[in-house]
């Protein structure tokens, strides 16, 4: 009886442990480094032949494998969520934590991919399961040009900061879909190259415990607004001259 119950509270420990957000270490560990490479590989060859070759290319797929491994995990701390996926979506609706529903970890990821102008690649939005209870949300990775399906899909939601990706040709057409809609709205906001903190949202709980788009009226009479801003002032102090915290 003692063991089991010793196993049962190493296991829970454990699970814990990785349950919580990744810490800055994480991304740099060698098999993180081997996944980064990996989507890097994965990117190149989602570009033409002549392309592949190229310096200018082979430097944007770098920066987008490594910047989706870092922030995922960046952003996970910044929501500082115990819990991945469905856990964490209850903990939000409970409202007992502000952010951790795949929706969020989607808007995120999309700001965090747009901070460099991008000339062989883009940034797009999906969805698996659209409308129904067990929908989801991931940005993907797709070559300039090209529509969806052929494309990486990136998901930091479902374990908490700790990239997943997809080939998006594999999954189930009739699962996954194309969010165009949601790309533009917010590729309006996060313009390429913007100069937003990686502790801005874009959209909040307003004070009817609905979510509106940060600059309505409506998102400023809730108290998410206030934390946004007060996890603004915070990250500039932990990472002076930088808007990221990865």
């Amino acid at each position: 009886m003692f063991i089991r119950r010793f196993m049962v509270m190493i296991l829970l420990s454990f699970t814990l442990v990785a349950c919580s957000p990744p810490p800055p270490q994480y991304v740099t560990t060698k098999l993180v480094t081997e996944r980064r490479h990996s989507l890097y590989e994965h990117l190149i060859h989602l570009l033409p032949p002549e392309q592949q070759s190229s310096a200018d290319a082979q430097a944007e797929a770098r920066w987008l494998a490594d910047t989706s491994y870092k922030a995922a995990a960046g952003i996970s701390r910044v929501n500082d969520s115990r819990f991945p996926g469905w856990m964490g979506n209850a903990l939000v609706n409970m409202k007992a934590q502000d952010r951790g529903l795949c929706w969020h970890y989607q808007h995120d990821m999309y700001r965090e991919l747009r901070r460099r102008p991008l000339h062989y690649f883009r940034i797009g939005c999906c969805v698996r399961d659209q409308g129904h209870r067990s929908e989801h949300n991931c940005v993907y990775i797709a070559r300039k040009g090209t529509p969806w399906p052929k494309a990486w899909v990136l998901d930091a939601w479902r374990w908490n900061g700790r990239l997943r990706i997809y080939n998006g040709e594999k999954l189930d057409r009739d699962e996954w879909a194309d969010l165009p809609e949601v790309e533009r709205m917010l590729a309006q906001f996060y313009t390429e190259g913007h100069r937003w903190p990686i502790e801005h949202w874009y959209v909040l709980r307003d004070g009817g415990g609905k979510y509106s788009l940060f600059y309505t009226v409506r998102a400023r009479r809730g108290k998410q607004v206030g934390r946004m801003y007060k996890n603004m002032y915070d990250g500039a102090l932990q990472h002076p001259g930088s808007l990221t915290n990865y």
